[in-house]
């Protein structure tokens, strides 16, 4: 049966009147009869449960045929599966700062500022990553560094085991502009009619070649599809990714973001429209700022349902709480304002994840340097945390790598979790003036201890893209 939302809705309100207990079936095995009273008090709207417990009930009937608004269906057995919890088993990460994960954040800790020449790049993949001659000539860069963390990712979570069946691991992973040099040297190529447009052109320049390149290379057959959303993009899929493991499409999902946008358009498209810096310094939050750096890489992450990795033993470095996602519907590049958009994604995240603004420990910020984004996201967080906004750190990893784009959401998710894990503050660098505007704990150049405020820390993590996109998770080590 797959009632629709009305159908849900009734079938439950019969579901309730009925006189006869119900069965609670979760995973397909009968846990024991539900008392009338109690089947009452899982069903409701939607077929979402209700109350403080927050289990995520999803209530149908499994025994009818199709049900209408307005049927009247008689007593039978009911499905009830919770909503299930979603862990992080493994990262992976390629940027300025090295490859693998251990370079990101201990670079980032120790203060590194990985920006030459107005930009991040990638120079260690350069001198010594795993890809192929044979895949350096087929692969847009921005699939080659995500091929790299993706295997860094799957190692650490053992998903080359086996541990799913193929049609249950998805792969989900987001990109702003995807293979832009491959475009741009083919154009070139075209323009000087110095050879013929290569076959490879469209398999290497695709959004979505990165994810398909390792849903291949790792035998991933479940749900998989590229989120497109500038520099959300890499959150977007975490958070899209996440819901599918919760909602039953998934039990493990390879999820993150790549870029590689340092060519010869993208550089100078992002100057002339006013978002890169002219100094080539990136200075989140603090008065000199001026705009972003421009940066390449990847972070992968693999998420997995909580109880089955748990099952198998997976070591499990953090959890996906929650996730928010908005549109400021104002302007292609430049944020709203007041930020209000954007608190609603942070308030949503929080929503999603059973939290409260007390909860949160730290922020990891969009932050990405330019005059109109900092101070927009400061009055976003406010908005969203109102008196806890003072007592939280907010810190931008861009400060330390530059703005990688679609792979921004992603490596900073990573980051966030190593920062939960180590309960560490981690530093927005080169912060020496501060802004009179902008009044919030910005952890200025030195890292320092993270306060817990109740049980295990918990993070937001932002990421904010041009056309408007707000995505935001809520996330717990």
């Amino acid at each position: 049966m797959r009632p629709g939302d009305r159908d849900q809705h009734r079938a439950g309100q019969v579901a309730a009147e009925q006189p006869d207990d119900g069965i609670l079936l979760v995973g397909g095995s009968v846990k024991h009869a539900v008392p009338r009273s109690e089947t009452r008090s899982l069903l409701g709207g939607r077929g979402a449960a209700r109350g403080p417990a927050k289990l995520g009930v999803v209530v149908q009937a499994a025994a009818y045929g199709a049900a209408r608004d307005g049927d009247t269906l008689a007593p039978g057995p009911w499905h009830a599966q919770p909503m299930r919890r979603v862990a992080i088993t493994g990262m992976g990460a390629v940027t300025p700062l090295g490859i693998g994960v251990a370079a990101l954040w201990e670079g980032w800790i120790a203060g590194h500022v990985a920006l030459e020449g107005g930009a991040g790049r990638c120079d260690a993949f350069d001198r010594g990553s795993a890809v192929s001659a044979r895949d350096a000539h087929r692969l847009d860069r921005f699939s080659q560094l995500a091929i790299v963390a993706a295997a860094e990712a799957i190692e650490q979570a053992a998903l080359g085991e086996g541990p799913y069946a193929a049609e249950r691991t998805g792969c989900v992973v987001g990109t702003g502009i995807g293979g832009t040099s491959t475009i741009e040297a083919e154009a070139a190529a075209v323009a000087t009619g110095g050879r013929a447009v290569s076959p490879l052109t469209i398999p290497r320049a695709m959004g979505n070649a990165a994810g398909a390149q390792i849903a291949m290379r790792h035998g991933l057959r479940g749900p998989a599809f590229t989120p497109v959303s500038a520099c959300a993009a890499g959150a977007h899929a975490i958070g899209l990714a996440a819901r599918m493991i919760r909602h039953d499409e998934a039990d493990a999902v390879v999820c993150g973001g790549s870029e590689a946008p340092l060519t010869d358009v993208i550089g100078p498209a992002m100057a002339a429209m006013g978002a890169a810096s002219p100094t080539g310094r990136c200075l989140p939050f603090d008065a000199r700022r001026d705009g972003c750096v421009v940066a390449e890489g990847a972070g992968i992450l693999v998420l997995e349902e909580a109880g089955m990795a748990a099952a198998r033993g997976a070591s499990i470095l953090g959890e996906v709480l929650g996730f928010g996602q908005t549109n400021d519907a104002r302007h292609l590049t430049a944020p709203e304002p007041d930020g209000s958009a954007a608190a609603a994604a942070m308030a949503a995240a929080l929503r999603d994840g059973g939290l409260e603004p007390e909860d949160v420990d730290y922020v990891n910020a969009h932050g990405t340097a330019t005059p109109l984004n900092d101070l927009a996201e400061t009055r976003a967080i406010k908005r969203a945390l109102g008196e806890r906004a003072g007592a939280v750190p907010v810190s931008s990893l861009k400060s330390a790598i530059g703005h990688l784009i679609g792979a921004a959401g992603a490596v900073e998710a990573i980051a966030t979790i190593r920062a939960l894990r180590e309960r560490v503050a981690p530093p927005t660098l080169s912060l020496d003036e501060p802004d009179p505007e902008l009044d919030l704990d910005y952890v200025p150049n030195e890292a320092r201890a993270l306060g817990v405020s109740r049980g295990r820390p918990v993070a937001l993590s932002n990421a904010f893209g041009f056309g408007g996109h707000n995505a935001v998770l809520a996330l717990a080590a």
